[in-house]
């Protein structure tokens, strides 16, 4: 059983994928199309249960093959993502479902306060602002986990951050960290990352709005 998993994880993950967008398609439809929202309440719990059996599977596999993979590191991404920008994504589409089909009043005037207010430029440059520091912090936390698990000492880790020449590797020997997915994914989340970048200073360095505008 437990080198079936290990043969079939990623497959498994996919199917929790499908299963979990597939909630969210019911959650939609029960909710705007039928205008049932308590019912619909029951397919976003399956969404979290979903979420959670996900994280179950992650720590299993790693508890079976005693090593992070590719595998761990991208369900703690699709879960990171999902418990920190995924709930403020999910209420901003709510709250724009509800106001296309406001048939029953389904906007509260708390929700037309909050869209007023995302609209607003000093709003937006200070959220994109402290979304993308914490967005950095998470990755240089990510980093030094990386650093650890790959068993670089302090002195090592600042000899590799005083010269960055091996970030052009395509190969991980050459690189602090101990595997190719370490490497892979620092890779593709830094360049994330300086796009993250880009966008958030489009909103901090746009022209404010004045106050009382």
């Amino acid at each position: 059983m437990n080198q079936w998993i290990i043969n079939v994880q990623w497959e498994l993950f996919i199917a929790i994928e499908v299963l979990g967008f597939i909630s969210l398609l019911l959650f939609g439809y029960i909710r705007y199309k039928l205008k049932k929202p308590n019912l619909s309440k029951g397919f976003i719990i399956s969404f979290i249960a979903l979420t959670v059996l996900e994280m179950i599977l992650a720590w299993y596999v790693y508890s079976l093959t005693g090593e992070i993979s590719a595998f761990q590191i991208i369900i703690s991404l699709f879960v990171l993502y999902a418990v920190t920008f995924g709930v403020r994504d999910f209420k901003k589409l709510d709250r724009w479902m509800r106001k296309k089909i406001d048939e029953d009043n389904l906007i509260t005037d708390a929700d037309y306060r909050e869209m007023a207010k995302q609209k607003d430029s000093r709003y937006q440059a200070k959220y994109y602002a402290i979304s993308w520091v914490s967005h950095l912090l998470i990755f240089l936390g990510t980093q030094v986990l990386f650093f650890g698990l790959s068993g670089l000492s302090f002195e090592e880790s600042m000899a590799y951050l005083s010269d960055l020449g091996w970030m052009g590797s395509e190969s991980f020997e050459e690189t602090p960290y101990a595997n190719q997915a370490f490497h892979s994914t620092s890779m593709i989340w830094g360049i994330i990352l300086v796009v993250d970048a880009i966008i958030s200073a489009t909103y901090v360095f746009q022209k404010k709005d004045k106050k009382g505008d």
